[in-house]
């Protein structure tokens, strides 16, 4: 089934129409982050939401299918605004007469500034600016996701700098989350997000939207690897047999490097016994890079003693930085992965004098999953209505939670030539023109699209 554009509302919005003011014919909103767990965030995936939403124009099917639904589920066919949506058909050519205007994707911006604008262009039309609060607000998910993971890549380069290749970071921290999120669309969308700031993903759906949606062939890789099943259908008495057919399926040839899970029945007789022992001169002879994965087991401890026992059995060499590099094998941690849990892993490595490069990390839940709206408190909020010919301001300042205060007026957000960012209503620092610039751009006017963005300039903005 088609999406119908019509029905991308919360239930209560399709008697809002009646509840303006007299003589209302202009509504300015604005979108935020009033900040949570992160100082700034990443501006991503408003261009997936309108190439996906809202560049269809709305049809009398669309139109039909809606009053059916609203009014059976509301109880009256009087609170569906039927004339307001065949205005928009007959005399907007089904285009919704709306003016958004964003920051540039990718986009690192302080918490607390407005990072999106939307407005109806249509005096008739003023209802549709909240009435599309629910869809535009999604744009909360990716955009948590890629902060989420620009913070991820922060402290990972971080140790990096510190104790090995910071070139290496791209490919520090891999995709897992697919089965884990609530639909293929939270995949694509979320999975896109993570693949601002890292190229490794086992999401393929995440491929798909950055392709479709902002034009790159293509914006991740993984590897082959091995899962439980896999391995334990050899029996426990032949996992050496296992192991060492992923050494004869992938240890030569592209992408020169495979990951085998190790902890099906004793991750640490599988590192020094198997892998260490029995399987050694196939490794080390093999041209490509044995990745083992421990997926249980206490952290730090389980990586840190995973480490020890490869370094005994492989060997290490110390690098410039003074810091060990395991010969021919990596580690991979893909379980209990999160913000939290990388930091104090990379800690422990440091302590013990590991080098940030032995070790990749594989997020799942954590990483497309465990984060909602309230992660870093978006808002989507009216701040200025223009009634029977002057605007005029609307806000909210409950005294119950100040936190929840909204801004006032047509917003832009400025940046100054330093660097600072600061929102400001419009007019206000009109003597400041030459030490300031608008980074609100319109992507958005009349059902087109007006900014394109490409995935590649949108990493770019992001980069850490």
């Amino acid at each position: 089934m088609g999406s119908n554009l019509i029905l991308l509302s919360d239930s209560y919005k399709y008697c809002h129409h009646l509840q303006y003011p007299p003589g209302t014919t202009r509504i300015h909103s604005y979108y935020e982050s009033r900040g949570g767990d992160f100082e700034e965030v990443v501006f991503f995936g408003l261009q997936m939401i309108i190439k996906k939403h809202f560049l269809k124009p709305v049809t009398q099917r669309d139109i039909e299918e809606a009053s059916e639904i609203i009014s059976l589920h509301l109880g009256n066919d009087r609170l569906f605004n039927r004339s307001g949506w065949e205005h928009i058909l007959n005399d907007h050519d089904g285009k919704i007469p709306l003016r958004i205007r964003a920051v540039p994707e990718g986009s690192i911006i302080p918490c607390g500034n407005v990072l999106m604008t939307v407005e109806n262009t249509c005096d008739r039309c003023f209802w549709v600016t909240s009435f599309f609060e629910t869809a535009l607000s999604q744009v909360w998910y990716p955009s948590t996701v890629a902060t989420q993971s620009r913070e991820c890549k922060k402290i990972i380069k971080w140790y990096l700098e510190r104790t090995g290749d910071p070139g290496a970071a791209d490919f520090k921290l891999h995709d897992f989350g697919f089965r884990g999120v609530s639909s293929v669309e939270s995949a694509g969308m979320g999975g896109a997000a993570h693949l601002l700031n890292f190229r490794g993903t086992d999401t393929t759906e995440a491929l798909l939207y950055a392709k479709n949606y902002y034009g790159e062939p293509m914006a991740g890789f993984s590897l082959p690897a091995a899962e439980h099943s896999t391995i334990t259908s050899w029996g426990r008495e032949n996992e050496v047999d296992a192991f060492r057919n992923m050494i004869n399926q992938f240890g030569n040839g592209a992408p020169g490097i495979y990951a085998v899970v190790s902890d099906s029945y004793n991750i640490f007789l599988a590192c020094d016994e198997l892998w260490g022992d029995k399987l050694r001169d196939e490794v080390m002879i093999a041209p490509n890079t044995l990745v083992i994965r421990p997926d249980s087991g206490k952290l730090p401890d389980t990586v840190i003693e995973v480490l020890r026992i490869l370094g005994h059995r492989f060997g290490c060499a110390v690098n410039s930085k003074g810091f060990k590099v395991l010969n021919k094998v990596r580690v991979i941690q893909g379980d209990g992965v999160d913000l939290g849990s990388i930091k104090m892993i990379l800690g422990a490595m440091y302590q013990g004098g590991w080098s940030a490069d032995n070790i990749a990390f594989g997020m799942g839940g954590a990483l497309l999953q465990r984060l909602n709206r309230d992660t870093l408190k978006f808002a989507f909020k009216a701040s200025a209505i223009k009634v029977s010919g002057e605007w005029r301001d609307v806000y909210k300042e409950p005294i119950t939670d100040t936190g929840k205060n909204s801004k006032r007026g047509r917003l832009y957000l400025i940046r100054w030539d330093e660097g600072s960012y600061m929102t400001t209503r419009m007019n206000d620092h009109a003597n400041d023109n030459a030490r300031r610039k608008d980074v609100l751009q319109t992507v958005y006017e009349n059902g087109e699209l007006i900014m394109d963005e490409k995935f590649s300039d949108i990493r770019e903005r992001a980069a850490v």
